[in-house]
């Protein structure tokens, strides 16, 4: 019993960091167009975010603010250079931006080195649950994560905001004509999903380790999770997860950490085939 504890908790865990993690690539890419390759090192961002904070000797909430502010600005600074000349242009994109990541890595790599570093866990220690101990910063990160979805889709589907962003994906054109600055929205929405990405490498800090090609990682997740799930909907990228995250947890605990990648690679090769669009994808 103990063990289907361990390995349920497990894979709730998997599911909300990996669905944290893809959630800005699925913003940007979903409603954009923009097939952002920085996407990881925003992530690595964030981490490093933190670990300026933990040098500086700072309680750890002040790097979430940080990372938040400092992504979103390298993502503003992207858009107004580059990106906004390549909307719904996703090759394009996929070669500015896979420029841009790389200057990333080597600029955190030349300031901070290559060494792997560690974030101190700003809530150490175990909570006993249904029998067994596990970490107190995963259950309250779960929770954490939980909660951002269940605001970002009710400001999504209830907001004035998320309805021009609606009207914007559905028909550019016809939402500028209505008077919807497309420009401005469409910058507002890169930048939230950049700093959404910055978030996510702040809060997995503790349980990650620091270093300049973390973003790699996490870019092939989040890519292998859009095309389980599909782009378009918040159902797409939370059964992707689940999948995904699911079939590393499982795959892991039986053979190794290269045998649940090898996993999941051949489950989203095999997704690609039976269904490139994804399961939920609107497209």
């Amino acid at each position: 019993m103990d063990l289907v504890v361990t390995y349920g908790l497990n894979f709730a865990y998997s599911t909300a960091t990996l669905g944290l993690i893809v959630l800005g690539l699925a913003v940007v890419f979903g409603l954009l167009g923009v097939m952002n390759m920085a996407h990881g090192e925003f992530v690595m961002l964030g981490a490093y975010s933190a670990l300026m904070v933990q040098q500086a000797g700072l309680p750890f909430v002040l790097a979430i603010p940080l990372a938040v502010i400092v992504c979103g600005a390298i993502g503003w600074l992207m858009d107004w250079s580059v990106i906004r000349h390549l909307y719904r242009r996703p090759f394009d994109t996929f070669l500015a931006t896979w420029g841009i990541a790389i200057l990333m890595r080597k600029g955190v790599e030349v300031t901070f080195g290559r060494e792997y570093q560690s974030v101190d866990q700003s809530l150490p220690g175990t909570v006993s649950l249904m029998g067994i101990d596990y970490p107190a910063y995963r259950l309250v990160l779960m929770a954490v994560i939980v909660t951002m979805f269940a605001l970002l889709f009710v400001w999504y589907q209830r907001s004035n905001t998320g309805a021009r962003i609606k009207a914007m994906v559905q028909n550019p054109d016809l939402a500028a004509a209505v008077g919807i600055n497309t420009a401005r929205l469409s910058r507002a929405t890169f930048v939230t999903g950049v700093a959404i990405a910055g978030l996510a490498g702040v809060l997995l800090a503790p349980l990650v380790r620091v270093e300049p090609y973390m973003g790699l990682d996490y870019l092939l997740s989040s890519f292998f999770i859009l095309v389980v799930g599909g782009l378009g909907t918040l159902e797409g990228l939370i059964i992707g997860s689940s999948i995904i995250g699911g079939a590393d947890v499982v795959i892991s605990a039986i053979f190794d950490k290269t045998a649940g990648y090898l996993g999941v690679l051949a489950i989203s090769i095999l997704f690609l085939w039976l269904r490139p669009d994804g399961i939920f994808s609107r497209r």
